[in-house]
């Protein structure tokens, strides 16, 4: 990596829920960064959102997503990567050079390393962390006014207790991943 190479950040949100799409994020720092970006997980709802206003503001942002039918109908992992290849073509900018949070790269053109836990070591995939899962958030929280059931205002799409019970109660709604197995079993016994 050159020294004055720009560097793109990357990571996703919402691998693990039952419903909803999986977002990924592209951050380019500002010049001298944001103070107090950190691994998203880490911080509270108040201080993302701070911090995901100033990212805006401040800094180049891409975002890319993958919805629920194209999640199954190539997996989370192939969506996943879709969504990143989605985040950093929607940079409008060109990175010289790409961290990813995680083990797995998109194909691209970019020069780019995986990173294992690269979103607490290196601050614009930290940046990119907060932007994907504040965006993932506003998007479910606005779904759970559509579909009151399933308690996505607080469980985000994620297989809580209540978000099982309520998808043996009500089944499945358009925004559920069928191929992964919770959702799959609920439209058995539907």
């Amino acid at each position: 990596m050159a020294v004055n190479q720009i560097v793109a950040g990357v990571d996703e949100a919402g691998r693990g829920p039952l419903a909803g799409p999986v977002v990924a994020a592209a951050v380019i720092l500002c010049e001298g960064g944001i103070a107090g970006v950190d691994d998203s997980k880490k911080l509270s709802a108040e201080r993302r959102a701070e911090l995901e206003t100033k990212i805006r503001a401040g800094c180049v942002v891409g975002v890319g997503m993958a919805e629920s039918e194209e999640i199954d109908r190539i997996n989370i992992l192939q969506a996943t990567l879709v969504a990143m290849r989605r985040a950093v073509e929607a940079l409008g900018s060109e990175p010289g050079h790409i961290l990813v949070d995680g083990n797995k790269l998109p194909e691209w053109r970019y020069s780019a390393e995986a990173v294992i836990g690269g979103d607490a070591i290196h601050p614009c995939i930290s940046a990119a962390s907060i932007v994907a899962k504040e965006t993932r958030d506003r998007m479910m929280r606005a779904a759970a006014l559509e579909h009151p059931h399933y308690g996505w205002e607080s469980n985000k799409g994620y297989p809580t207790r209540a978000h099982i019970e309520a998808l043996r109660e009500h089944g499945p709604c358009a925004l559920h991943r069928r191929s992964f197995a919770p959702v799959a079993q609920s439209l058995l016994d539907f």
